[in-house]
């Protein structure tokens, strides 16, 4: 039972990421959650609007069940895989988020400094909200994918654009953590 109450170890959840992988390739299809979102604008009837959403949105519907599955799977893991641990952080990342403002680092899933009701209602919080989700949508879109989609589907199809996008991930992420994040906190 504490297999379950802890983090699955590499050796477990990779090759199950790998066998998904190989059906959805052997199937023809692709991964990603940004092309749910356009799914779903589509079915809303966005396409009389744009014309990027006017595509048979029929052969894709599929993909919902991956919205549906990260739904459950997030109810499951949270009401009946979790324990109370902390995640382990390095000291030194313990220390600079300490000198950002961040109190408990690593004790929550995920800040309350940045997810706070509170820190989301105030005008910074609701600020960075939008401006960060514009940036995502902008960045999603301009990417043909998001991480998810390049990073899984597009790697292991080895596709060269997925490999750049990847890149400019990870590359983006180092920038804002580093030099961004800093001025905002």
């Amino acid at each position: 039972m504490e297999f379950l109450l802890n983090p699955w170890p590499w050796y477990v959840s990779g090759p199950l990421i790998a066998l998904v992988m190989a059906m959805l390739l052997y199937f023809g299809k692709t991964f990603g959650m940004s092309s749910n979102l356009r799914t779903m604008c589509a079915m809303g009837g966005a396409g009389k609007f744009s014309g990027f959403f006017k595509y048979n949105w029929k052969d894709s519907i599929w993909n919902l069940i991956v919205v549906l599955g990260a739904i459950i799977g997030g109810f499951i893991a949270v009401q009946f895989l979790s324990n109370d641990s902390i995640t382990a952080l390095n000291p030194d990342t313990i220390s600079e988020l300490t000198a950002l403002g961040f109190d408990n680092s690593g004790k929550t899933l995920v800040p309350n400094e940045l997810f706070s009701f509170e820190v989301i209602s105030s005008t910074k919080g609701l600020a960075i909200l939008i401006i960060g989700g514009l940036l995502v949508g902008f960045g999603t879109r301009y990417a043909g994918g998001c991480t998810s989609g390049h990073a899984i589907t597009g790697l292991s199809s080895l596709q060269r654009p997925s490999l750049i996008a990847v890149i400019g991930f990870f590359l983006g992420g180092l920038i804002m953590t580093n030099f961004i994040l800093p001025l905002i906190f």
